[in-house]
């Protein structure tokens, strides 16, 4: 008995002590490190989502992307353009007359001196025609000068009747002085006396009018003899035109040069005004050139370009723009300030920069596809602290095939996206991964 209570008691004793409750402790350095972590986590959570508050964001990775770094340099506005080389000076050869190739003197791409035959036609209908017209010329001219020598012939008539009726009226006066005496002692009749008188009168009056003719007669004759002169004058160049017709069948080259174009053959016929060949002055070279109508307002005289041909540049001016518009562009001719390329061929095209300005001390930003997008209003620029790109208000001003010309916006040493932004969207940063 006495064991038992003493077991008993033991028992209970100790589920006593199990059955009391353990106090644990609130806070322990497990707990306040996860703790601070979760406080700081959220803490910069809330930061960065209060800082980037309706800023959106883009991922892109950085391997296909093209940068520029922004800097100072020459800047020239030009533009390249294509040209043709042409010669200096290229005249056309046309048929003045008409006619069927007789003989050939050279073939098409020679060399020929200025008055070398090229070649000749024959025109019977020309030749008979011609020989008429002069036939009538010279029967015209004889006339004429048969004219001259009858007008010629009445004047000395004219002359010769004025010595007579003098020579009349000397016999006569000396007679009437006679008379006189004779009548007044009454050795002659009156009458005598008187017909005597209306002799001498009647010779005087002859002389009065043959002097008045021979006046009027020497005023008709100048005016004839300038109308004949002219007239003849006229004739005989009419007469040199007309003999000039039969030399135009032999045409000839108007100047020294290569001539292209000639494709007749003997026996081939050729219409009046009709474009047979034509003749390039090789001396030098002018290149014309092809440009936009865009920049038909900035396209003046005495405007420079250049191109590079066999390792050197050579420079041009302006001489010549055409006015038409075709096909979206007009044309201007080119020629050269000094020398011209040695070896430079005939139609040979060749790349022309066209300068639209003045070379200018400016910023600069590489071209690239990005314009087509931002129209130049905006660029991402890389951040140097977080190398994230960062959209950026800028403006730009001309451009050239190589810069463009940053007008504000931007400074020395940005570093600026300049690939094309079409994957971009409209982002306000982007994330480079």
């Amino acid at each position: 008995m006495d064991l038992y209570f003493r077991n008993h008691s033991i028992t209970n004793h100790n589920i006593t002590e199990m059955d009391r409750k353990i106090e644990k402790k609130k806070f322990t350095w497990q707990k306040i490190t996860v703790a601070s972590a979760l406080l700081l986590a959220v803490g910069y959570f809330a930061t960065t989502s209060y800082k980037n508050a309706g800023v959106s964001k883009l991922n892109v990775v950085t391997e296909r992307l093209m940068l520029d770094t922004i800097h100072n340099g020459v800047f020239q506005e030009y533009i390249p353009v294509t040209g043709v080389v042409q010669p200096i000076k290229t005249i056309f050869i046309d048929a003045v007359e008409g006619g069927k190739v007789e003989e050939k003197f050279i073939e098409d791409g020679a060399m020929v001196k200025k008055g070398q035959p090229i070649l000749t036609l024959s025109n019977p209908d020309l030749q008979l025609n011609t020989l008429n017209q002069e036939a009538n010329v010279i029967s015209q001219i004889n006339s004429i000068r048969t004219t001259s020598v009858m007008m010629e012939q009445q004047s000395l008539n004219l002359q010769e009747q004025a010595l007579d009726v003098e020579y009349q009226i000397d016999l006569t006066e000396k007679r009437l002085a006679r008379n006189k005496q004779l009548y007044e002692d009454k050795i002659i009749a009156a009458i005598d006396y008187e017909e005597m008188v209306d002799e001498f009168e009647n010779y005087l009056r002859r002389q009065k009018l043959l002097k008045s003719r021979i006046e009027k007669d020497s005023v008709y004759q100048e005016l004839q003899k300038i109308q004949m002169e002219a007239s003849l004058d006229l004739m005989e160049r009419n007469l040199v035109i007309t003999k000039k017709s039969l030399d135009n069948l032999t045409l000839k080259a108007p100047i020294t040069g290569q001539i292209s174009g000639l494709n007749l053959e003997i026996g081939e016929l050729v219409n009046t005004g009709e474009n047979i060949a034509s003749i390039d002055n090789l001396n030098n070279f002018k290149i014309q050139v092809r440009i936009d109508e865009f920049y038909i307002s900035r396209v003046f005289l005495n405007q420079e370009g250049s191109f590079e041909f066999a390792g050197t540049r050579y420079f041009m001016e302006i001489k010549k723009i055409y006015p038409q518009v075709s096909n979206g562009a007009f044309l201007v001719d080119m020629v050269f300030k000094n020398e011209f390329p040695e070896g430079i061929k005939r139609g040979q095209s060749v790349s022309v920069k066209l300068q639209l300005s003045a070379d200018k001390e400016s910023q600069l930003l590489a071209r690239g596809g990005f314009y087509q997008t931002t129209g130049g209003n905006w660029v991402y620029v890389i951040d140097p602290q977080t190398g994230n790109a960062i959209k950026k208000d800028v403006r730009l001003g001309n451009q050239n095939p190589n810069y463009y010309e940053v007008v504000n916006g931007l400074n020395n040493g940005d570093v600026v996206i300049v690939s094309s932004y079409d994957n971009f969207g409209d982002k306000d940063v982007l994330v480079l991964k």
